[in-house]
């Protein structure tokens, strides 16, 4: 089924909606969904738990009956079936179905026996409805056997790609589950390509993010010292977890051994955790005890750490190593620096803060990423959840109607367009939050992937430096809360500002006269830590090139300039599709391109510059003039006593035929068109774009000037007015989409 109209598309979620209201009324309004929810081991636990908690705050809607198996119940892994019990869940049945050996023959043989006993366990229970979680043997065994007993199965992170046997057991547990819960959109997309019904995927975020992005611990210090010793510092300690890659074991086992001979001489504080059963893992220990880790003073060897003190650990980290998902996925949440080692999650989407050392072949690629990572401070991700998967989730629960086929139905290809949407069955909007630094309004808007301004927040620009960070800060949380309500998921933060800016770290090193105290200034750090996304900061020309290559003139063109007329004179240079910054941040500062050799003071401290002749200060330094002579009034003209004379009475006076303010003009357009022609001289565009409230009374006395002055060879060379309403509005999103759309698909 294809929607292409809007009609189309309304008439359907209409309809999804009704249904979902009818859902109830057709199960029986005081029958409650029997939810049965199957845990393997720590990892998935720390997944399945907020989901438990959810089903236990709303016992009106729900029964939860909770299965433990797997190395959940061995004491060499921890009996990490007693977190369960202190977080007061009932266990209703615990079943052993791990047969030890640590290699591939026992994960054949633990699937074996826990198929032979979940039949038991299941015709008790009788459940409703099976969640499922993840890529374990132990999974596949539960999924199975729910199916062929005919008991729905939801299933939690289908659709992703890591790199080893664990992509083979979790498609296969997605052909066998009904329902899927996915985390990110790619793995959304790849369900559909898998012939899944997208009627039944939910693309909800991962339900661990829901308490990572929640976790504030004020004592995280004395969980730090209780797991590596009183004397270890914050960000001065390293978290080592590694698994084998079933694969190829031996390998594996290599690389373990390398890692941990590069963390040695690394000479750090490291809390080293044990892998998980998959065969290899017993050679693993060997390898640890074999080297001493267990008594090295330098390292803190554990089976098991409770998933909220994990978390406290991972996020004051100076850096995690190994292979685990975990690393790649939730570590990102606090952007503590990650080095993933070797094939394990070679599919994975990863955020910045993810170094691959793909062939962790010696000691010294290992030791070398080390130096690289430990220590830093990265953009918090959130590529895998929102924090709102839960509360998606429930509400998927609620709408299965339990009268439906129970067979599936697999949607063979053509796919059905791409439509994201969350369970209210309504199209979540993927935006970005852009915020515009002037030099009088602050201004923040939620803009879609298609450049609509959603909504559009203005304030006036505060002058201190404390007084404006507070106001962004509650700007841009005041419009990430109203984007939930308008049903626009954020991916990230663009910032645009006047200034010299280092994209890089998202630091304004020096800024312009019109906004004070924002010399040396980091916004990503404030904006990242309060909302947990990625930011980026630009220059304000820079961000009105990016605007016009995205949704502008310059979309689909290999090289063109931008040039800003407002308050100040700006621009961006965008050539071979790449936004121009230059090696010290200063590149495409067009207005101060010298045109006359005594022309008037510029407020970069040089003299003659376009800006000194054609910016709105300049006009209204002239305009000031002329009022003060009572040369600017002519007839139909007046200006209020509480008004300042500003460019715009210089350009009502010209239209109205003063023909001192038409000189003055003339004289501003002449200063750009030349620049324009150094610009066509220099860097030889395709496209010259004016922007700005002054480019439209600019435009033909440019174009007359590059017909006096450039040469023939750029003459053609079209020059037109930008029609984007909210150019560094819509540049400052585009830093957000462009990187966040690349890195997802």
């Amino acid at each position: 089924r294809f929607l292409h109209s809007p009609l189309h598309r309304e008439l359907y979620f209409k309809n999804l909606s009704k249904r979902k209201k009818q859902v109830m009324e057709k199960n029986g309004n005081n029958r409650k969904l029997r939810v049965c929810v199957a845990t393997c081991n720590r990892a998935d636990y720390s997944k399945l738990a907020p989901i438990m908690f959810g089903i236990k705050t709303e016992p009106e809607f729900f029964e939860l009956d909770v299965v433990v198996l797997g190395s959940h119940l061995i004491d060499d892994y921890g009996n990490t079936y007693r977190m369960i019990e202190q977080d007061d869940f009932d266990i209703n049945t615990r079943l052993h179905t791990i047969v030890r050996g640590e290699d591939e023959a026992a994960m054949v043989e633990s699937v074996g026996l826990a198929l032979v006993k979940l039949p038991d366990v299941l015709n008790r229970l009788k459940p409703d409805i099976m969640i499922v979680h993840g890529d374990r043997f132990d999974a596949l065994a539960l999924a199975t056997s729910a199916a062929l007993m005919n008991i729905r199965i939801l299933h939690i992170e289908g659709g992703e790609v890591s790199g080893t046997i664990d992509d083979s057991i979790r498609h296969a547990i997605t052909k066998l589950a009904h329902y899927h819960v996915c985390c990110t959109r790619s793995a959304e997309q790849h369900l559909i390509s898998m012939c899944e019904d997208h009627d039944r995927i939910l693309l909800a975020g991962c339900p661990s993010y829901d308490k990572l992005l929640s976790a504030k611990n004020k004592d995280y210090m004395s969980i730090i010292r209780m797991w590596l010793g009183d004397d270890v510092k914050s960000k001065d300690y390293i978290v080592a977890l590694q698994h084998p890659v079933t694969t190829d074991i031996k390998h594996s086992i290599k690389m373990f051994e390398l890692t941990l001979d590069a963390l040695i001489s690394f000479n750090k504080r490291t809390l080293v955790l044990f892998p998980n059963i998959d065969a290899g893992s017993k050679e693993m220990v060997r390898v640890m005890r074999k080297k001493g880790i267990e008594h090295h003073p330098n390292f803190r060897a554990v089976k098991h750490v409770p998933f909220d003190q994990f978390i406290q650990l991972v996020a004051h980290a100076g850096c995690m190593i190994g292979n685990s998902s975990c690393g790649v996925r939730e570590v990102g949440a606090f952007g503590t620096p990650v080095i993933n080692l070797g094939t394990r999650q070679i599919g994975r989407e990863t955020g910045e803060n993810v170094l691959h050392v793909r062939d962790a072949d010696t000691q010294d690629k290992i030791l070398q990423a080390l130096h690289l990572q430990f220590g830093k401070q990265y953009p918090c991700s959130k590529i895998y959840g929102d924090g709102n998967a839960v509360p998606r989730i429930l509400k998927f629960l609620k709408s299965i109607d339990l009268q439906e086929p129970l067979q599936k139905k697999f949607c063979f290809p053509p796919v059905k367009e791409n439509i994201s949407q969350d369970i209210d069955h309504i199209l979540e909007t993927l935006s970005a939050l852009a915020v515009d630094l002037g030099g009088t309004n602050l201004r923040v808007a939620i803009v879609s992937m298609k450049g609509e301004i959603v909504k559009k927040y203005t304030q006036f620009n505060p002058k201190t430096y404390e007084e404006r960070i507070n106001l962004i800060l509650q700007m841009c949380v005041e419009a990430a809360a109203e984007a939930v309500k308008l049903n626009c998921r954020i991916l990230g933060v663009g910032i645009s500002t006047g200034g010299r800016v280092n994209p890089r770290e998202g630091i304004v090193l020096h800024s312009t006269k019109l906004i004070q105290e924002w010399n040396s200034v980091d916004l990503r750090t404030p904006l990242s830590d309060t909302l947990h996304l990625p930011v980026w900061v630009d220059n304000d020309g820079n961000c009105a090139a990016l605007a016009e290559r995205k949704f502008g003139q310059g979309k689909g063109l290999e090289n063109f300039v931008t040039l800003i007329t407002g308050t100040g004179i700006g621009g961006g240079i965008i050539h071979q599709h790449e936004l121009i910054h230059g090696s010290s941040f200063c590149a495409a500062e067009l207005g101060h391109l010298v045109v006359s050799l005594d022309g008037p003071d510029c407020s970069c401290g040089s003299h003659g510059c376009i800006e000194a002749y054609a910016s709105g200060m300049a006009l209204q330094r002239e305009a000031k003039k002329l009022h003060d002579e009572d040369l600017l009034l002519v007839e139909g003209m007046s200006v209020p006593k509480d008004e300042a004379v500003g460019a715009l009475h210089l350009i009502q006076a010209a239209k109205l035929g003063n023909a001192k303010a038409q000189s003055i003009l003339r004289t501003a357009g002449t200063a750009l068109g030349l620049g324009v022609v150094n610009i066509l001289h220099t860097m030889n565009p395709s496209l010259v774009i004016l922007s700005g409230v002054l480019a439209s009374h600019y435009i033909h006395i440019v174009k007359d000037v590059i017909r006096q002055q450039a040469l023939s060879s750029v003459q053609d060379v079209d020059v037109v007015v930008s029609d984007l309403v909210d150019p560094a509005l819509l540049g400052a999103a585009s830093m957000v989409l462009d990187y966040t759309t690349r890195r997802i698909y």
